[in-house]
């Protein structure tokens, strides 16, 4: 089994790009911030993008947690790969993994300056410090079970092969966890209230929002409860019905994409009115 480190500071875009580094390399297996990726799916381990602040992220990331240790060691037993890529921001932060996983040393070292330009490493800098935007070499699919309150966006690149085999699609995330920029989340009723009329916009003339309350998931560290009292200019129960699940629809899409944060419950009380 060999080791190939791909190093670079945080921030600077070795996430973006493992996907492509680990096929020019013929890595099947890719170690990035606490999880072990083999066939675009995460197999073991747990992303230090989950972790509540960056202290926390970064034992998670060197696989500090003996449990997390050996649940990857076990999965790579079973699957035995050839070579590995393993993302790092140092020679030193590579050797913990490395000794934590009982792996060789790496073969050999590529460094993020190596493969992107100043421009690129500056723009994943940005995206990182100042929008806290994180990248996962995995489908969006693959994370949705795991990352429920967190902010999370596909990112699709096409790779072109070379030598006349084409291009190939890959999907990796974007992430934007707790420890990024947010800190602890917390809002407002009165901006709860804003986002919620925003997202019924198209509803106007239909349904009217009386009060919106909110509080936090006890079970999650980013999830929310929201409560809502609005009036609706019903019909039918059907029609009541189907307005209902579109307005939920609405709303939970507008504060988990705007805020980041999971809706885990939205309780409606309805008042109708009928249609003059």
């Amino acid at each position: 089994m060999e080791v190939i480190a791909f190093i670079g500071p945080a921030g600077t875009g070795k996430s973006d790009r493992a996907l492509v580094v680990a096929y020019e390399n013929k890595c099947s297996c890719i170690i990035d911030d606490g999880i072990l990726i083999y066939r675009n799916r995460i197999v073991a381990g747990r992303s230090a993008k989950k972790e509540a602040n960056p202290i926390a992220a970064v034992r998670r990331a060197i696989f500090e947690d003996p449990d997390q240790a050996a649940d990857v060691k076990r999965v790579l037993g079973n699957i035995c790969p050839n070579r590995i890529l393993l993302l790092g921001t140092s020679v030193k932060m590579v050797n913990l993994i490395t000794t934590a996983l009982g792996l060789p040393a790496p073969k050999r070292y590529i460094r993020i300056t190596d493969i992107a330009k100043p421009e690129e490493i500056r723009r994943a800098h940005d995206a990182r410090h100042k929008e806290g935007k994180h990248v996962i070499p995995v489908p969006t699919m693959e994370l949705k079970p795991e990352f429920k309150g967190y902010l999370i966006d596909p990112l699709r690149t096409l790779f072109h092969r070379g030598h006349g085999k084409g291009t190939e699609r890959m999907e990796k995330s974007v992430v934007r966890p707790v420890f990024s920029y947010y800190g602890k989340l917390t809002f407002a009723n009165r901006v709860m209230t804003d986002l919620v009329n925003y997202a019924l916009r198209s509803m106007k003339g239909e349904l009217t929002v009386q009060s919106v309350t909110s509080r936090k998931s006890e079970g999650m560290t980013n999830g929310i409860r929201l409560s809502m009292d609005v009036t609706l200019r019903g019909g039918s129960p059907q029609y009541v019905k189907e307005a209902l699940h579109r307005a939920r629809r609405l709303v939970q899409k507008e504060i988990e994409y705007t805020t980041g944060m999971f809706v885990e419950k939205i309780r409606l009380s309805v008042t109708t009115e009928v249609k003059k």
